[in-house]
């Protein structure tokens, strides 16, 4: 039988992360799901401590349908923390979100019925949340299947087999490894998108304005393209975003 490890980054997002838990314990048919692991990267506010008491106060109590939450530690770094986090799974599949995106309910049962028709990677199409044109039209390019169209804000699911054979996130790459991994995705994988909406978070974009972000955002495509190194990436970033 198939099950699911989903496997969530996390940095600083107190704010958020026990919410997305408990979401996650309420919008999943439950006996898919193996586990949820959070892996945290070194974070400076109250996320472990909010993720350990959540874990103290969600107890078994003689119900088949529990789904364990584990907290996990990694160098900062969502490639390492995601690679970690598979590690820790015992599940035949991966699923890999962000702390701010929220699947559709029963998101564990389309994934495995993806699986079971013979997809063994994909994600879901995806919407910020926000009424801004141009997030809007983004969003509605999710639902194509092409590369180019892809982000870890849509999550990513991939058998375990698939990820270990590709060697999992490339973890010289301290941004862009969601694009390096779905590349080799594309390559070698079934790729398929659930059209069924995941709400990602439009925070970034609401910080720092968004074309001001979206302007970076594909000037390190660009960059990537032209043959930039995964340091080089990082520094581009680095120098015009907090990381």
């Amino acid at each position: 039988m198939s099950k699911i490890s989903i496997v969530i980054p996390v940095y600083n997002e107190s704010v958020r992360i026990v919410n997305l838990i408990k979401y996650l314990l309420a919008h999943s048919s439950g006996f898919n799901v193996s586990d949820i692991i959070v892996v945290d990267g070194g974070s400076t506010d109250q996320t472990v401590n909010e993720v350990n008491y959540f874990i103290k106060s969600n107890q078994p109590a003689n119900n088949d349908n529990f789904i364990p939450v584990k907290l996990l530690h990694s160098e900062k770094g969502r490639a390492k923390q995601m690679n970690t986090g598979s590690k820790a799974s015992t599940a035949n599949i991966l699923y890999f979100l962000h702390a701010d995106c929220f699947p559709p309910k029963y998101f564990d049962q389309y994934i495995i019925d993806t699986i079971n028709k013979g997809s063994n990677t994909g994600c879901f199409r995806m919407k910020f949340d926000s009424n801004h044109w141009w997030l809007k039209l983004a969003g509605w390019f999710t639902q194509l299947n092409w590369r180019m169209c892809r982000g870890g804000d849509q999550s990513l699911f991939i058998t375990k087999e698939l990820f270990e054979t590709l060697g999992g996130y490339d973890e010289s790459y301290q941004i862009y490894e969601d694009n390096i991994l779905i590349a080799k995705l594309y390559k070698h994988g079934k790729f398929k998108v659930i059209q069924q909406w995941i709400s990602s978070s439009a925070r970034n974009y609401q910080k720092h304005g968004v074309w001001k972000l979206q302007y970076h955002y594909w000037m390190v495509h660009l960059k990537k393209r032209l043959g930039a190194s995964p340091q080089s990436l990082y520094q581009y970033y680095k120098k015009h975003f907090s990381c």
